[in-house]
């Protein structure tokens, strides 16, 4: 348990660092009180993912192992896309059911999804370094620390959730990071993670592209509550056979 609230924060620490580290180099390019634009936000968000993935697999925190992607469970990741695409539906409906929470950094996202080079930190970098920090080492000291796989997987996901530090988020990272958990569970490895987190991702990166209304709910999307809930029980059609596979496929020896 000590161990994985160390990771977590470390985590912190290094987005603070890159945070303070890319606004005094801002400050000392653009001049004294500016501030940083999608650009700066970018580069910052690439200078933390780099810094993250090198400390922990320096530190040998997150283990990489070529194991078993020499299995070819190619079948599992096609499960594992699938069950992205089929979660996004109805995780954002249940987020929408429950009580509205602050955003607070909507503007932050909103210069990132909005640029063409966003893709590079939302779609590729995030997921990679996400997963090693919360799955490769703070999941798997977890359970190494105690033997019932859901208690670590559960406090997994919650450190995850925390650490994105938007109670807007919490709802939708807090269940995917259940979902992720179990993959690194079953599988004792992160690609698996890093393939759902990416599709998620590149998903609510598109999606913001084609409507980039923040506001913008699945009732203003599909048109109607009836409809609303005919996407969601689709989704249920993709989602649910996608977790049974996964569950039949990723059985522990």
């Amino acid at each position: 348990m000590k161990k994985a609230i160390i990771y977590t924060l470390v985590f912190l620490v290094i987005q603070l660092m890159a945070g303070a580290v890319m606004q005094t180099v801002w400050t000392l390019v653009k001049g004294p009180g500016a501030q940083l634009d999608a650009t700066g936000t970018i580069l910052m968000m690439v200078l933390l993912s780099l810094f993250t993935l090198a400390w922990f697999l320096f530190k040998k925190w997150t283990v990489v192992s070529p194991h078993w992607i020499r299995t070819r469970p190619w079948l599992v990741l096609l499960w594992c896309v699938l069950a992205a695409l089929g979660a996004i539906i109805p995780s954002t409906w249940l987020q929408e059911m429950m009580p509205e929470l602050p955003n607070i950094v909507e503007e932050e996202f909103d210069m990132i999804l909005r640029n063409r080079y966003g893709y590079l930190v939302v779609g590729l970098l995030a997921p990679f370094a996400e997963e090693v920090v919360f799955r490769g080492a703070v999941l798997r000291a977890l359970l190494q620390w105690n033997k019932r796989p859901w208690v670590g997987i559960a406090i997994s996901a919650l450190l995850f959730s925390a650490a994105h530090m938007n109670p807007a988020q919490i709802p939708h990272t807090f269940l995917i990071g259940l979902l992720l958990g179990w993959l690194y569970y079953r599988t004792d490895s992160i690609i698996p993670g890093v393939v759902y987190h990416w599709v998620n991702n590149t998903v609510a990166y598109v999606l913001y592209n084609l409507y980039p209304n923040p506001d913008l709910t699945l009732t203003d999307l599909f048109g109607s509550q009836q409809r609303v809930l005919m996407a969601v029980g689709f989704s249920l059609c993709i989602l649910i056979p996608s977790l049974i596979q996964l569950n039949y496929r990723m059985r522990k020896e």
